[in-house]
């Protein structure tokens, strides 16, 4: 039987932690991107529908192109800071009609496609009144006492401490998402009923975006997830980097007579003169032809430099013919734009800041866990020297 399923997504535009944190670009993509592509990609998904009250997110949303995506403009009531989620999805169920709805928060950008199907699986095939995803913890907790100033524990007895490789440990709601039927909402007026099944995520699942530091953490999350394996750099004898987005942050600032300026970090500097003294050299390959680019250069001492050059792979297959020491087989790039594409696929080891853009990202071979002008030029750095010296 063919089930019609909605994953809901609610988004509203007020959030006050984090202004507008469902469209803050998050690895070059607004935050709530990831969540819909993995709803919008799961066969098991009718139709995918974003709640809110926000035009500037309605305009961002539609922006995605995804044919199955659609806009619910919630009520004003609903997307208020006191009104529950609950109030929403039940808005939205009392007007339209279904069988099944995955209800998704926009901050967990974790969630994958399979998570989903794997899920609606378990949930159809065990025949359950509702679902909700969870993590394994294997922590104590305590609580504390009414009406005292003391605590007490919750989940373990402090004389018989069990050891966490005895401990079957206990379930914790991620939040990334819940699956119910349209029946059980209604006549529940809550996400979870009856007979409920968890469904069990990676650990690092855990985070959700609420407050800034959470930005932090997950960030740094998906950034692990989308290492590859690092191999065995210790016959690299060039490291190419990009200026803006890598070695800077990307900003523009002007001084009080126009000057440009830019924002360098000396960690990144630091990386650079240790991975020089392994014999490595270094090359500063940008599009831009800047002095301040030139000055900075003169100060890292890098060996080559390249500026105004369009055209990355021609300058570097110039480079590499002149040189013939050197080549794409021995190179490292760093890089965080489309303008480093083509260059990234070539060389030996490709890698980007934790912010680059998301065709970056999804190219390279490794993604820092630090921004562009941040330190991930020393992170790259540091990885290159640690290969060499175990080799």
């Amino acid at each position: 039987m063919n089930y019609r399923t909605v994953a809901f997504i609610p988004v509203r535009g007020g959030s006050k932690s984090i202004p507008l944190k469902n469209i803050k670009n998050f690895f070059g993509k607004p935050l709530v991107y990831w969540t819909i592509k993995a709803a919008a990609e799961a066969d098991i998904i009718t139709k995918v529908v974003v709640a809110t009250d926000s035009a500037e997110i309605e305009q961002v949303v539609s922006s995605f192109g995804f044919d199955n995506v659609e806009i619910y403009h919630r009520s004003a009531e609903s997307a208020t800071d006191q009104a529950a989620t609950e109030d929403v999805l039940l808005e939205f169920a009392e007007k339209e009609m279904f069988d099944y709805i995955f209800l998704i928060q926009a901050t967990s950008p974790l969630l994958q496609t399979q998570d989903l199907q794997s899920a609606y699986s378990q949930y159809i095939n065990e025949k359950a009144d509702s679902l909700l995803s969870v993590v394994l913890q294997k922590r104590f907790v305590w609580r504390k006492e009414e009406n005292s100033r003391f605590f007490s524990p919750l989940n373990y007895d402090p004389n018989n401490r069990p050891r966490r490789q005895d401990w079957d440990g206990y379930f914790v709601e991620n939040g990334a998402f819940y699956l119910t039927s349209r029946s059980a909402l209604i006549n529940s007026r809550c996400r979870v009923s009856g007979k409920v099944l968890t469904f069990q995520m990676h650990e690092d699942t855990y985070f959700e975006i609420d407050e800034p530091s959470d930005w932090e953490v997950v960030e740094k999350l998906m950034a692990k997830r989308l290492h590859t394996k690092v191999s065995d750099l210790s016959n690299i004898n060039l490291l190419v980097t990009d200026v803006d987005g890598v070695l800077t942050d990307a900003g523009m600032y002007y001084s009080e007579n126009g000057n440009e300026l830019k924002k360098f970090n000396t960690r990144d500097g630091k990386g650079i003169e240790l991975l020089r003294a392994t014999g490595t050299k270094v090359m500063i390959l940008t599009s831009e032809n800047r002095e301040l680019v030139r000055n900075r250069a003169e100060k890292l001492k890098v060996d080559f430099l390249g500026m105004g050059v369009l055209n990355k792979v021609a300058f570097l297959d110039d480079f590499f013919r002149q040189n013939p020491e050197f080549s794409y087989k021995t190179t490292a790039y760093i890089g965080d734009d489309v303008n480093d594409l083509e260059a990234l696929s070539q060389v030996a080891f490709s890698a980007s800041p934790v912010n680059a853009v998301t065709d970056v990202l999804e190219k390279v071979m490794y993604v820092s866990t630090y921004k562009g002008g941040e330190g991930c030029v020393r992170e790259i750095c540091d990885l290159i020297i640690k290969s060499k010296s175990n080799g």
